[in-house]
């Protein structure tokens, strides 16, 4: 394991917004991940949604493949992905169950793969309930984050990124297995995430790691504990083009420790239909956009096929 890393933590109650802002502002120049408590998800529902995660993974393999992903939503299995594209490993050692809204045009396309009722009674209503809480923390945090960026509190309601609900919830078990020959295991390969902004919820066993400076080598890793009743937040790739570069999305991965971990990611994403154009607070004319502008559909695409090309196991 690395050495432990002390991440700033923001408080989402808190009235004075823009003192609030202030920090998450220097917690995303410093480190691209910060602990978010207060948020107003209770502890009982994030404890019920691990429950209920864990009882889907405990379902025979022949059950969960019956929800087996086609495009981006349902259950992914063991080695179905490999995130850093030069490892060697088979895959990643974790497995993977996606879901989003059933509503708007993007449920329509996109399905949801809900286990069967009578298998799992309180699945469904547990993880809707969950995505609806979270969604709000989203839209809460994001205002603040727009206050960060010297913009108006509303601003990306305004530029349409929640007109659709692009948000995912993936939830995850990673097995902790551990490599025979000592060599390091992981349960999700370094990588950063495409999109705005990850919420995470943890079990609270160790294994995530970041790395504050991508493009350093050798690689220097640090560990990232769970805090009960917070999310680790952390910026994503396409935030960090809307920002031209200012908050940078960083390095992560999730390495064994012998131990089953659960944790639940929420991908805050826009609607597909926005554009992400460099904001003006984050330009100048010694400091030009470093990125075109760019449909946020066309935006995944290409960064999905990228991951395609190089993995075939993949999407």
């Amino acid at each position: 394991m690395g050495t432990a890393l002390k991440l700033p933590i923001i408080d989402l109650s808190s009235p004075e917004k823009l003192s609030t802002s202030r920090l998450i502002r220097q917690a995303c120049l410093d480190h691209g991940f910060f602990y978010l408590t207060n948020h107003g998800v209770s502890e009982e529902l994030m404890e019920g949604v691990l429950i209920e995660s864990k009882k889907l993974f405990s379902l025979p393999l022949v059950e969960k493949m019956v929800m087996a992903r086609h495009g981006f939503r349902g259950y992914s299995p063991l080695y179905d992905e490999k995130l850093e594209s030069s490892s060697t490993s088979i895959g990643d050692s974790k497995e993977m169950f996606t879901f989003g809204s059933s509503e708007g045009v993007l449920g329509q396309l996109y399905p949801n793969k809900w286990p069967l009722e009578e298998l799992l009674p309180l699945w469904r209503p547990t993880m809707e309930c969950y995505y609806k809480n979270v969604m709000d923390v989203g839209k809460k945090l994001f205002g603040l984050v727009a206050l960060a960026l010297n913009l108006e509190e509303n601003y990306f309601e305004q530029v349409g990124a929640f007109n659709d609900q692009a948000a995912v919830v993936r939830l995850l078990r990673y097995s902790g297995e551990l490599n025979s020959s000592g060599e390091e295991t992981c349960g999700a390969s370094a990588h950063s995430d495409f999109g705005m902004i990850t919420l995470l919820a943890t079990d609270g066993v160790a294994g995530l790691q970041v790395c504050r400076d991508k493009d350093k080598e050798p690689k220097v890793w640090e560990d990232v504990a769970g805090i009960k009743g917070t999310f680790v937040v952390n910026i994503g790739d396409l935030m960090e083009r809307w920002t031209n570069g200012l908050f940078r999305s960083t390095l992560h991965r999730v390495v064994s420790v012998g131990k089953e971990r659960y944790s639940v990611a929420v991908f805050v994403d826009p609607d597909p239909n926005c554009v992400v154009e460099c904001l003006e607070s984050c330009c100048s004319e010694t400091y030009p956009p470093r990125f075109p502008p760019v449909r946020a559909r066309d935006y995944f695409h290409e960064r999905f096929s990228q991951t395609l090309a190089s993995y075939s196991g993949s999407d």
